[in-house]
């Protein structure tokens, strides 16, 4: 998808993909999650779509350490190839959080 950038004339690509295809310091809003009864504990757990974080770090296997605010959550391997993300770039998302 490619949106225009107001503020600076150009052209911004949003790419969307799994959380499983993240690399640490990548900067993502959630964009759906899998309809199941993990869905409902990921929302207790402040995980829902919409929601900004960062990949904090690739595991063995597969799991996907994220971010969001000060908590770190570990996401096993076939559960983050069916969360859906959209990439972000922090420095214009603190600009329009400003």
């Amino acid at each position: 998808m490619e949106m225009m950038n107001v503020e600076y004339g150009h052209p911004q690509r949003k790419e969307t993909t799994s959380l499983l295809t993240l690399q640490p310091g990548q900067w993502v809003r959630i964009l759906s999650m899998p309809e199941s009864a993990l869905k409902a504990q990921m929302i207790r757990i402040g995980l829902c779509e919409g929601e900004r974080i960062v990949c904090l770090e690739r595991l063995p296997g597969g799991t996907v350490v994220i971010g969001k605010k000060r908590q770190q959550i570990a996401i096993g391997h076939q559960l983050a190839k069916q969360i859906l993300v959209l990439l972000v770039d922090e420095s214009v998302e603190d600009l329009h959080a400003a």
